[in-house]
Order: structure tokens, then sequence, then C-alpha cells
């Protein structure tokens, strides 16, 4: 079992910045491909960004790219975003997942799942 908490939410005027974190309980963190998902009100879950267990592969969903940054932190076993240029629609609860195999976009294929943070951007 893998236990991710997520931190970080909160509220942002649009144009600002924020850094969220998830830490993992996982005994081998390298092991696990990681994601970031978001899903806003009345809305299904859509894909943000990913790393691959080596950090080598992150892609990003079209609509973050250029603003957001993902990267993970091996030794303290922790997943970031870093998130910049927000704007409205970027609000939405964020979950971190983990699967052991190859790092999809697909939702379906994870895991674990943390509880989400809240994100919300006023305009």
């Amino acid at each position: 079992q893998v236990q991710l908490v997520e931190s970080g939410g909160g509220l942002v005027q649009a144009g600002g910045s924020l850094r969220l974190s998830c830490a993992a309980s996982a005994r081998t963190f390298t092991n696990y491909a990681m994601s970031w998902f978001r899903q806003a009100p009345g809305k299904e879950r859509e894909f943000v960004a990913g790393i691959s267990q080596s950090g080598d592969d992150t892609p990003y969903a079209d609509s973050v790219k250029g603003r957001f940054t993902i990267s993970r932190d091996n030794a303290k076993k922790t997943l970031y975003l870093h998130m910049n240029s927000l704007k409205p629609e970027d609000t939405a609860v964020y979950y971190c997942a983990a699967r052991l195999l190859l790092l999809t976009t697909r939702a379906l294929r994870y895991d674990f799942w943390g509880k989400g943070t809240q994100v919300t951007v006023s305009s």
C-alpha cells in the first residue's frame, strides 16, 4: 500500500503561483510513476502532468504546458507541481496518483490516490 498526502493548495489571484506537494509513504518511491490530476465541479478528472520513475519523461496537458512544472525528490519521497500564471480555469481539486508500471495519462491505470487539495484562482 502507498499513502499519498497532498498539500499546498489555496486561494490565489489570477496570474499568481502555487506549489503543490505530495508526500508518499512508499518504501521504494523510485519504483512509482507519478502524476497530477485535477477535477473541477461538474467535470471529469483530467490529467495535468506526469513524471516517470527516472524523471526523464514529463508529459503535460496542453492547457498547462509552459505554466506548470512537475518534479520529484526521490530522497524526500515527494512529488511537486509548480504552478505559475494561474488562471480561473485552473480552479479544481488537485490529486496526485502513483502506479508501479509505465507512466500513463489515463486515470484508471493508477493504483494509488491522495485525497486531493483545493486550488481556487480568483479573477
